[in-house]
């Protein structure tokens, strides 16, 4: 039977170098939390328990943090990497595997956890190392005759010799829980730092002659850690780059791959155009051929085949059919749904609204808690007044209606199909099927107007 996987997720650190109130676990990459990045990746391992160690901020860490899929545990003192791990073991059952993760280290590959648990056994852990042209301020490891290691020691405990050293120990280990409950009590603090090192188990291990298997991540970024805003922000550009490869790789073209940033999940069809500053957030599905101008902000939305979305525009809960039109400066907002060959022009605002097929709203206008039917055209200036204060009211324009600009529609309010709205109508009563509704005062001309003018 294979051994239950419990990850611990070290993040109870203040992040003094961040220069923040926030907690450094809660600064986000890629619109997320760091430590939601860590525990999205504990889940996608299958693990049993996922333990949070939280300290400094933890209960605003709890707070950003609402699932039930974690314990938590609290380091009131922070007194180590040792001492924090030691937080979390009262919760994790004998003949365990225990992955140690860090809430600030955001970016590890889900893949190179699998290799690394898979070197764990009750006679060997598995150690996460990499090889660093610039190993500054990492613990270095130690390897003896033989090439096997045998400890890892920390720079400001390193000899001149060791510190030449560049496999570096990135913190991540995986060992059997029967090891930790018996190797944590016998850690000491006899060091520069005066703290309680996990790292201090890999020489306990070695002595008691536990294989000390090692795993390496195909790239260094993996184990990146952030003590900083200049590190938080090269590891948001590679992210960055990476989403943008990626979304190559899947059939889009990007004007420029450094200026595009995905902050949620993206799939995309075929022969993709994406141009420069175009954000996306949460999931947004791209069919094939759409095309994205520039400056646009993508959220949560649904494009199919062939929609065109022009520059500066924004597109939030929406569902956009195939060979619709969008922008430039349109915004979609939550609960739009566009019908195939719709339009939706500059300077348009849409919410709740469910534009039919091949209908317009072409330009200046807000069309929010409506539906309109087919080939609908809505005139520039065009409002539905659906809100009175308290409550919502719905539009309905039914098929082949033609609303006239600068048009109020006060909703509640039905217009039947074939009906035309006069231009400067005030519409608050319904409209029926091919009627004209004309709703605006008379115009008077005066002769004779004399202008004011200004005293002297």
């Amino acid at each position: 039977m294979t051994a239950p996987l419990h990850v611990i997720i070290l993040a109870a650190g203040q992040g003094s170098r961040m220069k923040s109130a926030l907690p450094k676990v809660l600064h986000k990459l890629a619109g997320k939390p760091m430590l939601h990045h860590v525990m999205d990746t504990a889940r996608t391992l299958g693990a049993e328990g996922i333990h949070g160690v939280i300290g400094h901020g933890a209960d605003q860490v709890r707070e950003v943090t609402p699932v039930d899929d974690v314990t938590w545990a609290l380091q009131e003192q922070q007194l180590g990497t040792g001492h924090a791990v030691a937080q979390a073991l009262p919760e994790i059952p004998d003949g365990a595997v225990v992955l140690v993760l860090y809430g600030d280290v955001p970016l590890i590959n889900p893949e190179t956890l699998v290799s690394l648990v898979s070197r764990v056994n009750e006679n060997s852990l598995g150690l996460l190392t990499v090889d660093l042209a610039n190993p500054d301020g990492y613990g270095r490891i130690l390897r003896d005759d033989h090439g096997k290691v045998n400890a890892i020691v920390e720079q400001k405990d390193a000899t001149d010799s060791q510190k030449a050293i560049c496999e570096v120990n990135t913190g991540i280990l995986a060992v059997s829980s029967d090891h930790l409950k018996r190797w944590l009590p016998q850690l000491s603090n006899s060091n520069a730092q005066g703290e309680y090192y996990l790292t201090d188990i890999i020489a306990m291990a070695a002595h008691e002659g536990i294989a000390i298997e090692v795993a390496q991540p195909a790239h260094e970024q993996e184990v990146q850690g952030v003590n900083n805003r200049l590190q938080l922000s090269v590891l948001e550009r590679w992210y960055q780059r990476c989403e943008a490869d990626r979304l190559m790789a899947g059939g889009a073209s990007l004007a420029d791959p450094d200026r595009i940033d995905l902050r949620g999940e993206v799939t995309v069809g075929q022969d993709v155009l994406i141009d420069v500053n175009v954000v996306f957030e949460g999931r947004v599905t791209l069919g094939n051929n759409v095309s994205i101008g520039p400056n646009c902000l993508i959220r949560d939305a649904d494009l199919a085949d062939n929609v065109t979305v022009h520059a500066n525009s924004v597109i939030e809960g929406a569902v956009v059919a195939e060979h619709c039109q969008v922008g430039p400066f349109a915004r979609l907002r939550p609960g739009t749904r566009l019908a195939s060959n719709a339009k939706v022009g500059n300077f348009v605002e849409t919410k709740k609204a469910e534009v039919g097929e091949g209908s317009k709203i072409n330009h200046l206008s807000y069309v929010g808690d409506a539906t309109l039917g087919r080939n609908v055209n809505v005139g520039a200036g065009t409002i539905t007044c659906n809100y009175d204060g308290v409550n919502k009211f719905r539009t309905v324009l039914g098929d082949n209606v033609f609303v006239g600009s600068n048009t109020a529609l006060v909703a509640p309010v039905t217009v039947a199909e074939d009906a035309v709205i006069g231009a400067g109508s005030t519409i608050t009563t319904d409209v029926a099927a091919k009627d004209l509704a004309v709703a605006r005062s008379r115009q008077r001309n005066v002769k004779g107007w004399k202008r004011p003018e200004k005293n002297a």
